[in-house]
């Protein structure tokens, strides 16, 4: 069949195990990848192709931190495709990670530490930065890209035959105590992967109130700890490789602690079989793997408050007037 599903993401881990699972689900669907580099996404297509030799890749380069990049890819997409079934959100930045010891230590002390080690409350603190269209770069690329590449697209999902679907990858580090409406930019504090994560959660509720009825349905993952790109700058390679033991261990009691790219991409799996008028909008589904290897999904009840996020759709509507007036060459 003609469906055709974006995918952003990196060209390694989730994004990769997700494209590889989708084809071992449906074979026919046409998969468009989306990378920030070129020469990466042709690689990754082509690491498809050698597991799926008749799968339908092609690939679009977009860097979702930058605002003229996703005008662009929206317009491409436009002319490529007459509709989209699923767009998979999942690019995503944790630049400058710390781990914050102290709060490990005090974890320990006070019987946190595991609830600690699934969540990451407390224990992460990143340093963000300004992009190049004065906006904060993990907000822009975690968030605000994407949200402007779906406004971008909305012909291509809105009131086709079919539903179609968004699937945002969340975190179960997205916490309520890391954002403010005030602030949804995260300039000021420093936990910026976690507020951009909760707002996505926010994001996602408001998205379905709006545009349900024009059979657009937007739902939220979590894929859990995943041993990717991302995670190995935490710390460096030598000690990921030491704390493996552990962390296989830790599993047994930590079902979140999902470590391969292959386990992460369970939700976002399970969610392609789902029809998306049964699913409820304040559901995140978390990828979870047993102790024994076992792979499920466990939908959790998210902690939003819907006024504020209509509050911050308003705020995202605001900056994406201002947006669109410095980039108007770029609209059709």
């Amino acid at each position: 069949r003609s469906a055709s599903r974006l995918t952003p993401y990196r060209c390694s881990g989730v994004g990769l195990a997700l494209c590889r699972r989708l084809l071992e689900e449906d074979g026919r669907i046409h998969l468009c990848i989306a990378c920030r580099n070129a020469q990466k996404s042709e690689a990754t297509r082509d690491l498809i192709l050698t597991t799926h030799p008749a799968a339908q890749v092609s690939t679009v380069e977009v860097d979702l931190g930058s605002l003229a990049s996703v005008l662009r890819v929206a317009r491409e997409l436009r002319c490529r495709f007459q509709r989209l079934d699923f767009v998979y959100l999942n690019a995503g930045i944790m630049p400058n990670p710390h781990v914050n010891f102290k709060a490990l230590w005090q974890g320990l002390l006070t019987g946190r530490l595991l609830h600690m080690l699934t969540t990451a409350e407390g224990v992460m603190t990143q340093t963000d930065r300004l992009n190049g269209d004065g906006l904060q770069e993990v907000f822009a690329t975690n968030l605000f890209g994407h949200f402007i590449l779906v406004r971008q697209l909305e012909t291509l999902l809105c009131g086709n035959e079919k539903p179609s679907r968004l699937i945002w990858t969340s975190s179960s580090n997205a916490r309520e105590s890391a954002f403010s409406l005030s602030d949804y930019q995260h300039a000021k504090g420093q936990e910026s992967y976690s507020s951009s994560k909760y707002a996505t959660d926010l994001t996602s509720v408001v998205l379905n109130r709006k545009f349900n009825k024009q059979g657009l349905y937007s739902s939220v993952v979590c894929p859990g700890l995943v041993m990717s790109n991302m995670t190995y700058r935490i710390l460096p390679v030598f000690l990921w490789k030491l704390l493996m033991p552990i962390m296989w261990l830790i599993r047994f009691f930590a079902k979140t602690y999902t470590l391969t790219p292959h386990n992460g991409a369970e939700a976002h799996t399970w969610l392609f079989k789902q029809k998306p008028e049964y699913l409820d909008a304040l559901v995140k589904y978390h990828s979870c793997t047993s102790g024994l290897g076992k792979s499920y999904v466990e939908p959790r009840k998210m902690d939003v408050d819907e006024e504020i996020a209509e509050q911050l759709y308003q705020k995202l509507l605001e900056l994406e007037k201002q947006a669109l007036e410095r980039y108007g060459d770029l609209l059709d």
